[in-house]
Formats: structure tokens, sequence, C-alpha cells
């Protein structure tokens, strides 16, 4: 019940009863009991440890499988679609053509499901930073022209990078999208003479029935005499996938109105038989401050000190001294807002001038400045100026950035191959220098 989201410091004792095998999952639970409490038992007596009762052998679970990783989640029932569609389109494509009214009621159908794809990446916009990274394949497949006709890769690269993807195209109506999903699967099958039909095409024909339960409804009634011919054997005899399209549009409308059927409530009752406990070790706990409420007291910690002169010089870029790096250490102490261990941790990832400049950033001028000697004497293309650009905003949020950023995105939006696409390789080489320089001046 409160594995996330949850923050209450004073808790002592947690209690594991379900399976878990996300490994994730489980250390979101256990931070329930990471966190500090200063004086909880006493004046002086902090919170240094916490209990779990774990009545599902997760601790055993995890001890026997330390580099266990979670599973990617499930496709979206909109990506689900996205992808249906678009093998049912390669189905088309790949079949052989019938001639007369089969081929143009073929046509019809692929010419219709490839209208509905290009709706919804037409809808699509960079404006949003999921859409943003895979700007490349937004770009190619919003020209109309590009669903002409849609070889094997070209399927590959719209399910892979463009499937799910947030669209202006919304469409609110689960039941609809699920019987939707339904139907092209079932024309899929057809298609393909899979095996599956016989199953995809009864539950077909139990949606109909439902629906013919519910003939007093206007909406109904007006596809009543359709909805008892789908029920009937000829109805499937030979149904092809056009007809089938041709279901889907007169019943999807409809199955919202029908009532999930109440499930039988099942009561057990059962006496729990607990067994002796057994401590189990569990090395890999880290005990340390939540990192979240660590954060905000150095943002508030550094709000009220941003006059201070080691911080004026981290946010104006200029060289600290090792004075400074311990005068800003003694600080952190003295004000309680960082211990020891934390102290230990923020060396370990590279000091706390960089710690520190991460959070306020470099004033625009200095970030400029840092690259002011790059820039004099070069003539630069739009492309080269735009990332430029992301590289001031980076500094100017972060103040800091490890040179790899240069090789993701935003930056491979503008070219795959990130800096080395966009610049000479010399050029990329001073810029990464520039960068590692900006970053030493935070260390002493």
């Amino acid at each position: 019940m409160l594995d996330t989201g949850i923050d209450v410091p004073e808790a002592v004792n947690l209690v594991f009863f379900k399976i878990v095998r996300s490994k994730t999952k489980f250390w979101q639970m256990m931070g329930r009991g990471t966190r500090l409490c200063p004086d909880l038992f006493g004046p002086g007596l902090h919170k240094d440890h916490f209990l779990v009762f774990d009545f599902c052998q997760n601790f055993e679970f995890f001890n026997q499988n330390p580099d266990r990783t979670d599973a990617a989640p499930g496709d979206s029932l909109g990506a689900r679609l996205f992808k249906t569609r678009l093998r049912l389109i390669g189905a088309i494509e790949d079949a052989d053509r019938p001639s007369g009214a089969a081929a143009d009621g073929m046509m019809d159908l692929r010419a219709g499901l490839a209208a509905r794809l290009f709706d919804e990446v037409a809808g699509m916009t960079i404006d949003n930073f999921i859409v943003r990274p895979k700007r490349r394949y937004l770009e190619k497949y919003q020209e109309k022209t590009a669903w002409d006709r849609l070889p094997r890769e070209a399927r590959a690269e719209l399910a892979e990078h463009l499937a799910g993807l947030p669209s202006a195209l919304v469409d609110d109506d689960l039941a609809a999208k699920e019987f939707d999903l339904l139907v092209l699967m079932t024309q899929l099958a057809v298609l393909r003479a899979e095996r599956g039909f016989d199953s995809l095409q009864m539950r077909i024909r139990g949606i109909a029935a439902q629906l013919e339960a519910l003939g007093n409804v206007p909406m109904v009634k007006a596809q009543l005499q359709f909805i008892e011919e789908v029920q009937t054997d000829d109805y499937w005899q030979d149904v092809t996938a056009a007809l089938l399209e041709h279901l889907r549009r007169r019943l999807r409308d409809l199955v919202k109105l029908i009532e999930p059927q109440e499930r039988t409530i099942v009561y057990s009752d059962f006496e729990d038989e607990i067994g002796d406990a057994v401590g189990v070790s569990f090395p890999q706990v880290g005990y340390g401050t939540d990192k979240s409420r660590f954060l905000l007291k150095v943002r508030q910690f550094l709000t009220q000190h941003g006059d201070h002169i080691a911080i004026i010089k981290l946010r104006r870029n200029e060289q600290l001294t090792p004075l400074d790096l311990t005068e800003l250490e003694r600080i952190f102490v003295h004000e309680g807002i960082a211990g020891d261990e934390d102290l230990d941790r923020i060396r370990g990832e590279g000091g706390i001038g960089l710690f520190i400049r991460s959070l306020v950033g470099l004033e625009r001028e200095a970030a400029k400045g840092a690259l002011a000697g790059f820039m004099n004497g070069r003539t630069l293309t739009a492309n080269q100026i735009e990332f430029i650009d992301l590289i001031l905003n980076h500094l100017t949020e972060h103040g800091v950035m490890n040179p790899g950023r240069l090789y993701e995105s935003p930056f491979t939006d503008l070219d795959d191959q990130g800096v080395a696409g966009v610049f000479s390789m010399e050029d990329a080489r001073v810029l990464i220098d520039v960068l590692r320089n900006v970053g030493s001046r935070a260390a002493a």
C-alpha cells in the first residue's frame, strides 16, 4: 500500500505482505524505511535502523538474484493499435492481389488504415519532450507521400519509434478501442489464415449477443438486424478483412453500452500459520539521507546564501581554491545540511564545487564567455548556432556538462552523430575541451 510516494521518516517497522519481483519496486518499498529522523528515540538518539517483517521471501529472492533487471513495460493500448494497423497494412501489401471488387475492398481498407495512422502521426509535435527525440522519423512520416507504400523497413521504423507517442488525435472511448483491436487481430488472422481466427470470431459473436440483449436501446435497435446476422454461421463463411472493417465501423460505438459483468465473490476462511522468524542478511541496503529531502535542504541554503563568495565564483565560472571548497564543506556541516557520509558521497561524485554548480548553474554571460574562444573567428551555420545555443542552455541551467551529452538528445535531434555530425572532428575536440575546462573550474 505504501510502496511509493510516501514519506514518513518516523517509520521503523515495515511489513512486506506481497510477492515482489521488480527490483525497482522492491527498493522503493525499502526506501520507506531509509529516511533519517533525528531525535526519534529521544534527544540525541537518532533513527539509525529499521526492521522489515517479510512474509513472502522477497529478501531471499533478491539475495539470490542480486543483478535482476526489470522487464520492459508492455505496450499501451494505443501502441498496440498502432502496431496492429501497421501489421495489417503489411499483410495487405504482401498478400497476393485479388481481382475485381475484392481488390477494391482491400485497397479501400489499406487506404483507411494508412489515413488513420497518418492522422495520428500528423497530430504529434516536437514541442512535446517525449516526441522530440524522434524528430527525424516524425518529419519523415508527416509527409503524406511516405504512406503511399510502406515496405517492411518503414513499418519497422514506425513501430519502433512512433507507436504510442502522444498525439493530438485522441480517442477516449476505451471500449471502442479494445473492440478495434479485437477486429484488427481478426482481420490479420483472416489474411494470414491463422488458427486463432476461430477464438477471435467467437469473441466478436459473444459481443454481438450482448448487444442483442440491449435491443430496446435506440442506437442498438437501429443495428439490430445486422447484430443478429453477425451471430450466424453464414456471416462468417468466407468472411473477408474488408467485411470485418464494415463490422468494426458499425458496432464500435455501441460496445460501450455493454455493462461489465459482475464477478462472483469468493469468500475464503483460512487461518494463517506463521513459523519461526529467521533473520536475513541484506548488505546491499544503503543507510543515508533521502536524496530528495537532502537536495531540498541544499537548495534552501543556496537561496539564502547566494551572495557567498564561493557560490558567486561558481556561478561566474571563476576558479575555486582549496580554501573555498573547505569552507563550503564546513558550512554544510555547521548548518546541519550534510554529515560526513553525505560529504563522502559528494566527494566521490566529483566534489562539493561540482555538486553546488549543478544546482546553481552558470550565469548566461559566464557560459557565453566560456565558449567565446571557440566561436571567435568561426562562421557558423544555422545548425551549428542552434547546437551552441543548446550547450549554453544546458550550462546555464546545470552549470556543468559531461561531454558525452553531446552525443545524446537533444543534440542528436539536429544530427544523428551529435557533435561529430555538426562540427568537424577538430572543432568537436575543442568543444569537448571547453566543457572539461568549465567543470575543472568548480574543483580546486
